[in-house]
């Protein structure tokens, strides 16, 4: 498989750099780096949290659930529960087990993707993939219980009873066979023929932008938004969930291995059928400002009482380089 345009060398975003963009936004003065850093270090001191102490779980079991979980990454998806919740003028603090909630979910799915039977990874963030560490059976069951675990923390949380039942129905409706493992389904049965690019939406809009979407959702259900709110930040997700996808297509051939953490150049080694394969490189990077454009511009004709933080992650994440 090649990619048109694979020479091509671009400027990359980073989050450093987002200061005087905050300082002008309404964000705040605390610069896009510091904000992505904090509350990824707030996400991850709630971890030790999740699991409550007098629960007896299996040793093994518990350490394969918490190698992963606790295997680092840009915990993305629980920050814009928290960014959507602050954007309605909400709590972050009550949003956080939605945020987790999305992690947990995420970690599972990536344990299960590396498995042998899916993409059959040996790496991820730098560490051998689950499975290479604890088995498969292991991995696994270790990807079960933080899936169900999910569940279990945003029903225990504090939140009114009726926003903590809208937001597990759409945990499990964005994660499930007609959301994150439909897409996955889809691009299984897509290995097996040719894929084209309606295919491909189909795919990573419910692979990679429906448990974005769902993190937004929560958030803003979290706060209390209301339909036209909910309105906005669900196309919001969807553009920049499909864009997110495609930049990680992006990476695969332009990235820098020690950086992603994983090597480079598995989706041509695999003949998969990716963005950069039916666009081109430089199209698909042009997919990825247009999709981030539209997201932005539904952001910013809902309503939304502060935007400034999800506008300015949306921009991070069009020209991140990991």
């Amino acid at each position: 498989m090649t990619f048109p345009g694979m020479g091509q060398t671009e400027q990359t975003a980073n989050p450093d750099n987002c200061r005087e963009q905050a300082a002008g936004s309404g964000a705040g003065d605390e610069s896009l780096a510091v904000y992505l850093r904090r509350q990824a270090a707030r996400v991850e001191a709630a971890f030790d949290r999740l699991f409550p102490a007098d629960w007896d779980i299996p040793a093994r079991l518990m350490e394969a659930m918490r190698y992963s979980l606790d295997a680092g990454g840009k915990r993305m998806r629980p920050i814009l529960t928290l960014a959507a919740a602050e954007a309605f003028g909400g709590d972050a603090e009550a949003a956080l087990p939605a945020a987790c909630a999305a992690e947990l979910v995420h970690t599972y799915s990536l344990i299960h993707d590396d498995l042998p039977a899916m993409d059959n990874d040996d790496f991820r963030r730098g560490k051998p993939t689950n499975h290479r560490v604890f088995g498969e059976a292991m991995a696994i069951l270790a990807g079960d219980g933080l899936l169900t675990h999910a569940f279990h923390v945003i029903a225990s949380c504090s939140l009114p009873p009726e926003r903590a039942l809208t937001i597990v129905r759409e945990l499990a409706e964005y994660a499930g066979p007609r959301g994150m493992v439909g897409g996955q389904a889809a691009d299984m049965l897509g290995e097996r023929g040719v894929t084209g690019l309606p295919e491909l939406d189909y795919i990573h809009l419910h692979k990679t932008s429906d448990l974005i979407v769902f993190s937004l959702r929560a958030g803003a259900h979290a706060a209390g938004a209301g339909e036209a709110g909910l309105a906005a930040v669900t196309r919001f997700g969807r553009s920049i969930g499909l864009a997110f996808q495609i930049r990680d297509d992006v990476l695969d051939v332009i990235g820098q291995e020690h950086k992603l953490g994983k090597a480079t150049q598995s989706d041509n080694r695999e003949k998969k059928v990716t963005y950069p394969y039916v666009l081109g490189v430089e199209a698909s990077i042009e997919k990825v400002r247009t999709l981030t454009e539209e997201g932005k511009r539904a952001l910013l004709s809902g309503d939304v009482p502060h935007p400034e933080r999800l506008l300015e992650i949306a921009d991070y994440l069009m020209g991140r380089d990991h």
